[in-house]
């Protein structure tokens, strides 16, 4: 299967499906609550170590502490439709509804001088249309250059459909720019709504050989910075320097596991987004609350937000300090990483996050779990590294990549985290690959509390044991694994020394595969 930048994400629930075999999905999402809470241990209290001098002094501005809200979470839905979404997103609905009730007036762009000619500039017909908010601007057919666009509080911007009403920055717009954002990242600001559009960074307008990002959260085709309730709906990224969809805080922050930053946004639903070419990753999320993405694919990126061939650009990845995200329904193609959770070593790791749903196509790892400078025996534990649930997951034939050289190809990667559920897994791969005798999914880097269940592999051929638990210093434990069907000839999964607490329950040699 070939998933191009044209691919409609509606339909990834029915091809995920098609794999997996799952037509009950609020069974098998009960199914995944029921193993998480068995084996789940409780975290400890994300506690920072103290500062002193002038990162004291930051950290009275710019952070908070990292709480892992496990409260907050436990609230998967599944209608009688099988579509599945957060308890919260009624919240959102009843905000949505606020937000067009809060609708003055609605006006065209072009009524304030705007021209979709691709050439002229449309930044000042923008802001003349927007104005201080309460406005509906739609946005016809045509490219409309800016030097980007900001919005207030109480604002939606539409057009007619991806490819029909393109946003694309002015050829002299810095690098740091974004194609739209919320007009205020330090105060914050609410109901806020993008749809219907595509927006073009326009990353061939920057010289030659030169990395695309300006730093920090700058340079993305979105960046909603402290929004509470947002939409991003059936919208396009092109090109970006760094993301092509970004939920975020005022700034990012890196002063520690156990903080987060403050101006974090909450209450976000981007659903129907496809992106390529991006710098660094197609969606990314931190210091974010509550956030669901669904029926989303990202596909191709660039890399250049990094030195070549040490990019980690990631389909959709929930980053530093995000807490409460669902991703349903979505897919990758062509990324370092398909799905990856995790933080720098210097921030707090993303907690709480549940998938439902995801269809990775020669992603590099197709999931990958960590909290990197957490790993080894001589680093510090994980505050913050607690809480993923997977359900109905496909990997399709992971493969080497030029974005990150060297990375040997996974369906899946567990490092440092604790409590992770992953249930109804299919990995398939391409039988003529060379994955040099490589396993396919590793739980490893003092993970704990790992379940493994319902998993179906096959067609690995030139791999070594499909699944791999590492020993040693730094090795896994507390790893559960239970109903896995391989057409592997010989025992399928291989466990380290030292790992002192494994249960491995039926474990079987098929040939009577669904064949999607």
């Amino acid at each position: 299967m070939y998933l191009d930048k044209t691919h409609d994400p509606g339909r990834n629930r029915d091809i995920i499906i098609d794999y997996t075999g799952v037509q009950d999905l609020q069974q098998a999402v009960e199914e995944t609550e029921e193993l998480f809470n068995r084996f789940k241990n409780k975290p400890a209290p994300a506690r920072h170590t103290p500062m002193k001098g002038l990162k004291k002094l930051l950290s009275l501005f710019l952070i908070k502490a990292a709480h892992i809200r496990e409260t907050d979470w436990d609230s998967t839905q599944v209608d009688s439709g099988g579509r599945v979404f957060p308890k919260w997103k009624t919240i959102l609905d009843l905000e949505y509804q606020k937000l067009h009730s809060k609708i003055t007036h609605e006006v065209y762009v072009t009524d304030y001088g705007a021209k979709g000619d691709g050439i002229t500039d449309c930044t000042e017909a923008f802001k003349k249309a927007i104005g201080k908010g309460n406005v509906k601007v739609i946005i016809p057919e045509g490219t409309f250059v800016t030097r980007g666009i900001k919005l207030p509080s109480w604002t939606i911007i539409t057009g007619l459909g991806k490819g029909k009403s393109v946003l694309k920055l002015h050829p002299e717009a810095a690098r740091s720019e974004w194609v739209v954002t919320n007009k205020n990242h330090f105060k914050g600001n609410r109901n806020i709504a993008v749809e219907n559009v595509s927006l073009d960074w326009n990353a061939e307008r920057l010289p030659p050989g030169i990395r695309t990002s300006a730093g920090n959260n700058r340079s993305s085709c979105l960046l909603f910075a402290n929004v509470t309730y947002g939409w991003v709906r059936n919208t396009e990224g092109m090109n970006p320097g760094l993301h092509c969809f970004d939920i975020s805080s005022t700034i990012y922050t890196y002063l520690g596991d156990g903080t987060r930053s403050r101006g974090g946004s909450r209450y976000i639903w981007l659903d129907q987004l496809t992106g390529f070419g991006f710098g660094d990753d197609g969606i990314t999320t931190h210091h974010s609350d509550d956030i669901l993405i669904s029926n989303c694919h990202m596909c191709d990126p660039s890399g250049k937000a990094h030195k070549k061939g040490f990019s980690n650009s990631n389909g959709i990845e929930v980053d530093d300090g995000s807490r409460n995200v669902w991703l349903i329904d979505n897919s990758t193609a062509r990324c370092f990483g398909g799905v990856e959770i995790k933080a720098h070593h210097n921030a707090s790791a993303a907690t709480n996050v549940c998938i439902i749903g995801h269809l990775s196509i020669n992603d590099n790892r197709s999931f990958n779990f960590r909290h990197i400078g957490h790993h080894k025996a001589e680093d510090p534990e994980s505050l913050t590294a607690y809480n993923i649930k997977a359900t109905n997951l496909v990997s399709i034939a992971p493969v080497y990549s030029e974005l990150y050289a060297g990375s040997k190809p996974r369906g899946m990667v567990i490092s440092g985290y604790k409590n992770v559920a992953v249930n109804r897994f299919t990995l398939i791969g391409d039988p003529d690959y060379d994955y040099f005798g490589e396993p396919v999914i590793t739980v490893q880097y003092r993970a704990r509390n790992v379940i493994l269940h319902s998993i179906e592999m096959r067609e690995f051929k030139k791999a070594g044991k499909y699944i791999k638990v590492f020993g040693g210093e730094q090795r896994a434990d507390s790893v559960y694994i239970k109903n896995v069907a391989t057409d592997h000839v010989s025992d399928p999964i291989l466990v380290g020394e030292e790992v002192a607490d494994i249960r491995i329950h039926n474990i079987e040699a098929r040939t009577d595969f669904i064949k999607a």
